[in-house]
């Protein structure tokens, strides 16, 4: 009879990359599951500042007409798709490393923004998207006097 010498560190570590192998399968849609050839998704930036809240999203290839942006609520929804060209045979290809298909990204917008002033720009690849803050969420300067006193309102 040998003794074995258990180790509970092992066995969490074995776990814990086997679920990350299941997890790495359900955040990648194959084509079984999501019905398309393929999908992907775009990079994407955001950033704000004083007046504005500015969405990038990374899509070289995809021509204008096969963008879809659309808001609803506070939810904007960017849809596009890159398609496949057909100019050479499939299997001329040594290596297919851009991904094709469509993608789907959706972003919730803080209720600081106007929904009313959207716009959207298409450059060199970058989708880039505004929407302006209300009046009332912008930041105000307030002028400080120094030296003198406040006037206090006598009480009604």
């Amino acid at each position: 009879m040998t003794i074995t010498r258990w180790s509970p560190i092992h066995d969490m570590a074995t776990l814990q990359n086997r679920l990350a192998a299941m997890l790495q399968d359900f955040a990648e849609p194959s084509a079984d599951r999501e019905g398309t050839a393929s999908s992907f998704t775009p990079a994407v930036d955001i950033y704000e500042d004083p007046q504005k809240l500015t969405i990038k999203l990374e899509v070289p290839g995809i021509r204008e007409e096969d963008l879809d942006i659309r808001l609803e609520n506070q939810t904007l929804t960017v849809r596009g798709e890159r398609k496949f060209e057909k100019e050479e045979k499939e299997e001329n290809f040594h290596r297919i490393e851009r991904r094709f298909g469509t993608f789907v990204r959706s972003f919730t917008l803080p209720n600081t923004v106007d929904t009313e002033t959207v716009k959207a720009a298409y450059e060199a690849g970058v989708l880039s998207i505004e929407v302006t803050k209300r009046a009332e969420a912008q930041p105000k300067q307030i002028k400080v006097a120094i030296g003198k006193q406040l006037e206090a309102k006598p009480a009604a």
